[in-house]
C-alpha cells in the first residue's frame, strides 16, 4: 500500500481525447514529492524546445503533494504548472482551498494535460472515472456561475472546480486558475494556458481518504497547531492584510508603482479597517483551523458579493497603494472582478500602476488610453481597466500583455517604469529594502515571486535565526547584508520553501523544520531527513539549471 500518494497520474490528450493512467511508483514520489517537483519533471520530459506557451504542445500539469489532503492544518494546497505565456519560462503557481485535497480523495496525484480541444470542454473526475464533457455552455460565464452550473449539472453540491475564467479564455497573459471561486493559482499566466487548450474547468469529486503510514505520529501535529492560537490569531482576525499597516510603518509598502514605500491613505485600506467595516465572515482551507481568508460584502455604489470571498494583502496593496488608491470598497470590488474573471491580482494591479505612472509622466496620453484619465488614485479608472483587461477590450487589450510586453509595444521610455523581473510583475514586497529578496527574485525560474523567496527581516534577530541554526547560519543578518552568509541563507531558505510547494503545504504554518520532517515521515513511512526534503527534492524537481534547454528566454 502507498502512503501519502495514490500512485496514479492522469494523462489527458485533448486533441485526440485519449485518457490514460500512469502509475510511476514509490521512487518517483519520493524523488519529487508532488507539486512543483512533479510539474518540473513533466515539463522537462515532454516539452519540445521553442514551443508556443499558448500552442497545443504546451503541457499543463495539476499536481498535489504527498501532504495534500492529510488531515493536518496547512495541507490544502496543490500546484499548477506549464510553460508560462507571461515569462516564456517555467510557470508554476500554488493554491489553497479544497480542490487539491478532493483530487487526492478521488485517487489522483496529478493530471497532465496535452493537446487542444476543438471546442470548449471540461473534465469531470469522480473517483476513478474520468470524462471529457462539452463545455460550450460554460464559456464566457463568470467563475461563480460556472461552479453553480456544474454542481447542478452533475447533481452534486460537494464537487470542487478549478477553472480558467474569462481572462483565460481571452488569453490574458497573467490569467490565473481559480479554484473554489475564491482561491487563485495566481502567478505566471496558467489560466491562459487552460483557455488556449479550450479547457474551461476541471470538476472533481472524491469519496476516498489519503492513507498515512503512522497516524499516531501525524495526529499530534494537528493537535499541537490547534493549541498554538497565539501564533496565528492575527491571521484569523485580519487575514494577511493585517501586515499592510506594519509594512507601511517600515517604509516597505509599494506605493504609486514602487515610487514610494509608504502611503498616506494606508490606514483606510488596512486589514483592521476591513474587519471593522465590510467583513462578514471568514473561511479556511482543507483541515486548517486558522480561517485567515476574508469574506466581504458591500452594498450601494460598488456591489460586492460574498460568494467571491475577499482580498489578501497582495491584492489590497497591488490594487490599492500601488495605484495610489485608498478606497477600500473599490479595491474589494476590483478583487471580485479578478476572481470572477480569473485574473492574477498582483500582475493586474502592477500593470495598472505602470500605466498610471506613464500617464502622469506624459508617456501615455488619452489617445492611448481610450480617454481614460489614468492618474494615481483614480479608483473608477482602475476598476474599468480590470474589466477591459479581462475582456481584452480597448486599452485593456494592451495591458493584457503584461508589463514587459506592453512596454515593448509602446516604447517611448515606458520600459523604465515596468516593475517586472523575467516578465513577471513584482509582488507587494519592497526589494530595495530586502537585499536577499532581490537576489531571490532574479534567480527564481518563475521571475518575481514572493512566496518561495526569502524575506530578510525574518533573520535579523536571535529569535528569527533559530530556525536555520541547524543549517549552520548561527547569527542574525541585517536586511542590507548580502555577504556570503546571507547568500548561503538565501539558498537554504528558498530550497526549504520550494519543498513546501512540492509537499502541498501552506507556508504560513508555524511548524518547525523538525516537525515538518517528522510529519512527512509519519505520512509516508519514509526515513526522510531535512537534507532530503531541502536538497533532494529541489535538485530533482527545480528546473533552474535545465530550463534554458527546454524553453527560450522571452524576447
Amino acid at each position: 500500500m502507498s502512503f501519502g500518494f495514490c500512485d496514479k497520474v492522469l494523462h489527458v490528450n485533448l486533441s485526440n481525447r485519449e485518457i490514460r493512467v500512469e502509475e510511476p511508483g514509490e521512487r518517483f514520489f519520493r524523488t519529487y514529492f508532488g507539486g512543483w517537483g512533479v510539474i518540473a519533471h513533466y515539463l522537462l520530459k515532454e516539452l519540445e524546445p521553442g514551443g508556443d506557451p499558448l500552442g497545443p504542445d504546451n503541457v499543463l500539469v495539476f499536481a498535489a503533494g504527498v501532504m495534500t489532503g492529510v488531515p493536518v492544518g496547512g495541507t490544502g494546497r496543490s500546484a499548477v504548472g506549464a510553460k508560462s505565456p507571461l515569462t516564456g519560462g517555467f510557470g508554476e503557481a500554488d493554491v489553497g482551498g479544497f480542490w487539491g485535497a478532493e483530487l487526492k480523495r478521488a485517487g489522483w496525484d496529478a493530471i497532465v494535460i496535452t493537446g487542444c480541444a476543438e471546442k470548449p470542454v471540461y473534465l469531470w473526475i469522480r473517483d476513478g472515472e474520468v470524462e471529457i464533457r462539452d463545455g460550450a455552455h460554460l464559456w464566457g460565464e463568470k467563475t461563480a456561475d460556472v461552479e453553480k452550473i456544474l454542481k447542478q449539472e452533475l447533481e452534486d453540491n460537494r464537487i470542487r472546480v478549478a477553472q480558467c475564467g474569462l481572462a483565460g479564455e481571452n488569453l490574458v497573459r497573467y490569467a490565473c486558475v481559480i479554484h473554489d471561486v475564491r482561491h487563485g493559482a495566481g502567478r505566471t499566466g496558467l489560466g491562459a494556458v487552460m483557455g488556449a487548450k479550450n479547457l474551461k474547468a476541471i470538476a472533481v469529486r472524491g469519496t476516498g481518504q489519503v492513507q498515512v503510514a503512522d497516524g499516531d505520529r501525524v495526529s499530534p501535529l494537528a493537535d499541537w497547531l490547534r493549541g498554538q492560537q497565539e501564533q496565528w490569531v492575527s491571521f484569523q482576525e485580519h487575514g494577511t492584510s493585517g501586515f499592510l499597516a506594519y509594512l507601511d510603518e517600515l517604509g516597505m509598502l509599494p506605493t504609486r508603482n514602487f515610487q514610494e514605500g509608504s502611503f498616506e491613505g494606508a490606514e483606510r485600506i488596512t486589514g483592521r479597517r476591513m474587519t471593522e467595516t465590510i467583513l462578514v465572515g471568514r473561511e479556511t482551507c482543507f483541515a486548517c483551523p486558522i480561517t485567515c481568508k476574508r469574506i466581504v460584502k458591500v452594498t450601494g455604489g460598488y456591489e460586492v458579493d460574498p460568494v467571491y470571498g475577499g482580498p489578501e494583502y497582495e491584492t489590497v496593496a497591488a490594487l490599492g497603494s500601488c495605484c495610489g488608491i485608498d478606497d477600500l470598497e473599490a479595491i474589494v470590488y476590483a478583487n471580485q472582478l479578478c476572481n470572477a474573471y480569473g485574473l492574477d491580482t498582483i500582475s493586474t494591479g502592477v500593470i495598472i500602476a505602470w500605466a498610471m505612472e506613464c500617464f502622469e509622466r506624459g508617456l501615455l496620453t488619452v489617445e492611448d488610453t481610450g480617454g481614460l484619465l489614468l492618474n494615481f488614485g483614480n479608483a473608477e479608472a482602475m476598476t474599468r481597466l480590470v474589466e477591459q483587461i479581462a475582456r481584452r477590450q480597448a486599452f485593456g487589450d494592451l495591458l493584457a500583455e503584461g508589463c514587459q510586453g506592453a512596454a515593448q509595444q509602446i516604447g517611448r521610455g515606458t520600459e523604465k517604469y515596468a516593475m517586472q523581473i523575467k516578465g513577471q510583475e513584482i509582488p507587494m514586497h519592497e526589494p530595495r529594502a530586502k537585499f536577499a529578496l532581490n537576489l531571490g527574485y532574479v534567480t527564481s525560474p518563475t521571475g518575481a515571486d514572493h512566496m518561495h523567496n526569502i524575506h530578510d527581516r525574518q533573520y535579523t534577530s536571535e529569535r528569527g535565526i533559530q530556525s536555520v541554526q541547524p543549517l549552520g547560519i548561527l547569527g542574525p543578518l541585517s536586511t542590507d547584508d548580502l555577504g556570503p552568509a546571507k547568500v548561503r541563507l538565501t539558498k537554504y531558505h528558498i530550497d526549504w520553501r520550494v519543498s513546501y510547494n512540492c509537499l502541498g503545504m501552506c507556508m504560513f504554518m508555524p511548524y518547525s523544520k523538525e516537525q515538518m520532517r517528522d510529519v512527512v515521515q509519519g505520512v509516508t513511512g519514509w526515513n526522510t531527513s531535512l537534507f532530503e526534503m531541502m536538497w533532494g527534492i529541489t535538485t530533482a524537481g527545480t528546473p533552474a539549471r535545465n530550463v534554458a534547454a527546454v524553453v527560450p528566454k522571452p524576447p
